[in-house]
């Protein structure tokens, strides 16, 4: 067996891993419309042997990080919090950190979504009735 085969061997044992597959290549291989095996080459094309053993728990940190980034985008606080700044960039935070961990602890993402929504409008309210007062 020559390098690059034992190589391509040490890449497969990582990749086939149940987690992986589980986790990372099925269903990306399905958003993608492409083969497992398709995805697994392009992997091992991509990526050197450190990046793919590291690979599963990068996905699994990104998770979060792209969660944090939908909240933000979908309760739309980059324009409450960033160009209007009605509401503080702290409490925008405590908001989508209370909302990542009701999602991680079984809840929709639609449901949280939607309470995020609600506890968006009081916090405004609040701002509001602060600002009035003055």
């Amino acid at each position: 067996m020559d390098d690059d085969a034992k190589l391509r061997l040490m890449q497969k044992r990582i990749i086939k891993s149940y987690a992986w597959q589980r986790d990372i290549v099925v269903p990306l291989s399905e958003e993608f419309n492409c083969t497992v095996d398709e995805l697994e080459d392009v992997f091992f094309d991509l990526l050197d042997m450190d990046s793919l053993n590291a690979m599963h728990g990068t996905f699994k940190s990104a998770e979060d990080i792209c969660l944090y980034q939908k909240l933000n985008a979908d309760l739309r606080l980059c324009w409450f919090s960033g160009t209007l700044e009605v509401i503080s960039k702290e409490d925008g935070k405590k908001l989508k950190m209370k909302l990542i961990n009701e999602i991680k602890n079984g809840k929709s993402y639609e449901d949280a979504l939607k309470e995020g929504q609600l506890e968006l409008f009081k916090l405004l309210k609040k701002e509001a009735e602060f600002k009035s007062s003055l």
